[in-house]
């Protein structure tokens, strides 16, 4: 089955890719169509990703698989939530929302710097979907006061999962 991949997130398009493709799915980024993401104007990662599954299925006519997910930090008050990848200012690099959130946490100590993440994945069948598959998941952990390891993208370099 073709499968249209609503994201312009690299980093999540080559992990998708890598998962559905086994499965016998031709997965094609939305923008080997032209297309772009909209807005992401929901206050949640289910109505973020429903909006970007719904978006594209509807200009494609086809499957629509969209995300929204990011890094809830408890010291920050669940910031930045579902502005993760805009956490630094709109186009702002991984690298910049890194800096941002840990000029933030300065000085927090590692018993107070607990996270999750969370992530939303929506498959809109088509454009009018009243009841697109939903998949949510969180992953504890607490963030680091500096990056480390090598292959992450986002926030990866300073989350640490719960052992």
């Amino acid at each position: 089955m073709k499968i249209v991949l609503a994201s312009s997130n690299g980093g999540k398009l080559r992990e998708l890719v890598a998962m559905l493709a086994p499965l016998g799915h031709e997965v094609v980024p939305q923008s080997a169509f032209g297309i772009e993401t909209p807005p992401e104007t929901g206050a949640t990662f289910v109505e973020n990703a429903v909006l970007k599954a719904g978006y594209a299925a509807s200009q494609l006519s086809l499957p629509a698989l969209a995300d929204d997910s990011g890094i809830e930090v408890d010291a920050l008050g669940g910031r930045p939530g579902v502005n993760s990848a805009r956490y630094a200012g709109e186009g702002a690099t991984d690298r910049r929302n890194l800096e941002k959130l840990l000029g933030e946490l300065q000085g927090v100590p590692s018993d107070r710097r607990t996270a999750r993440y969370q992530c939303v994945i929506v498959l809109a069948r088509e454009a009018a979907d009243e009841e697109p598959l939903i998949a949510c998941g969180s992953w504890e952990g607490r963030i680091l006061t500096a990056p480390r390891g090598s292959g992450g993208f986002g926030y990866d370099p300073v989350f640490q999962p719960k052992a």
